[in-house]
């Protein structure tokens, strides 16, 4: 554990784990949000995280979410400096994609390649991309959705992959003006949330693997940083979607529940825990997940899809307890390692891909400082 960081620790453990049902009430005081604050712990995380490269292939998930961050945060820093980063990165992989066709974790960089060709322009940007989805559009896999009968065809049979894949389907989309990219995206987001989404609880499993699972509690299990990638991915695709697009109505739905959903199993100190609805059997705080979730929230408040009055303070916290894990040095700490399920986390833990969903919280908790906050 690095010197500094205890203090903070200490605070984010006080305080009893609350049960589900128990939301952050709005007589709870929240600390007003500075812009100028928020900015400048984003720059620090995001200048830590580019000085200690990762040893993640720069081509496959753990940097597609990286990159999702850090294409946000290059869009509101008073440098282009992290813009050529970004380039670079899209230069040494010569624009590609994973290797495995299929496989959403190996198309998830293309968020980052869409978001330069929206800038610049240039097609070499997403000449593979659009290469590869046309060739899955003309090779559709017809395979299961069931946990490891794939044969290597992977269709989207884990909740993670409602982040990696369908918002790069539906920005290709937008991007191009081709509604087969959309279509695509919607005919297999509704086939995995068919199969994965609890109607009773509003949360996704990870797999079919976790159907019959159950946390020490008895509850079911429901994994925080599994439901974030659903939730954030939920809401980049929405971002792309046409308004007057056929299906949007019924995303919206499923994000306002999942969003309802998700403010009754934050904990006191702003942050989420691995495993959501058993909370105690993982008591560490966890900042991927709650990173993905503040993401999410702000979103749908900035774009007044949720109530500003009952989702603002939640946002506030949760963005609270992530800044009270970033490291004096810029480090994010606590966020679960690579895994499917709930786990152990601690203070010392980082990944690149926790510190993608903290620069997504960021860059819309400013655009909702920006618009006023009133401590509740």
């Amino acid at each position: 554990m690095r010197i500094g960081v205890v203090p903070v620790l200490l605070v984010l453990f006080a305080g009893p784990v609350i049960s589900e049902g128990a939301a952050i009430s709005s007589g709870q005081q929240v600390q007003p949000l500075d812009p100028n604050a928020i900015k400048a712990v984003m720059a620090r995380v995001a200048d830590w995280q580019l000085a200690h490269p990762s040893r993640h292939a720069s081509t496959d998930w753990t940097h597609g979410a990286f990159f999702a961050g850090l294409s946000a945060w290059a869009a509101m820093a008073d440098t282009d400096r992290y813009l050529d980063a970004l380039k670079t990165f899209g230069e040494q992989n010569h624009w590609q994609l994973g290797t495995r066709p299929y496989h959403a974790d190996d198309h998830c960089v293309g968020q980052m390649y869409l978001a330069l060709y929206e800038r610049y322009r240039d097609p070499n940007m997403i000449r593979a991309l659009t290469e590869r989805f046309d060739w899955i559009l003309a090779h559709p896999s017809d395979v299961t959705l069931e946990a490891g009968k794939q044969q290597n065809k992977d269709r989207w049979w884990w909740c993670d992959a409602l982040f990696m894949g369908p918002p790069v389907w539906a920005k290709l989309a937008a991007v191009t003006g081709q509604p087969k990219y959309l279509d695509f995206m919607d005919t297999e987001w509704w086939a995995t949330t068919g199969y994965l989404y609890d109607r009773e609880e509003h949360l996704y499993f990870r797999d079919s693997t976790y159907f019959d699972r159950r946390e020490a509690n008895g509850r079911k299990v429901f994994w925080s940083r599994g439901n974030g990638w659903v939730f954030a991915g939920l809401a980049r695709v929405l971002d792309a979607l046409p308004a007057d697009f056929h299906d949007r109505p019924r995303y919206a739905q499923l994000y306002q529940d999942m969003a309802a959903k998700l403010i009754t199993v934050q904990q006191p100190d702003g942050l989420w825990r691995a495993s959501l609805l058993d909370p105690n059997a993982y008591p560490a705080p966890e900042t991927s997940g709650t990173g993905f979730f503040c993401y999410g929230l702000a979103w749908g408040v900035n774009r007044g899809l949720l109530d500003g009055a009952t989702y603002r303070p939640a946002v506030a916290k949760a963005w609270q307890g992530l800044v009270g894990c970033v490291h004096p040095d810029g480090m994010l700490g606590s966020v679960q390692p690579i895994g499917g399920a709930p786990d152990k986390v601690s203070p010392d833990l980082t990944e690149i891909y926790g510190v993608g969903a903290f620069l997504l919280a960021g860059s819309e908790v400013h655009k909702m400082a920006g618009r006023g906050f009133t401590r509740r």
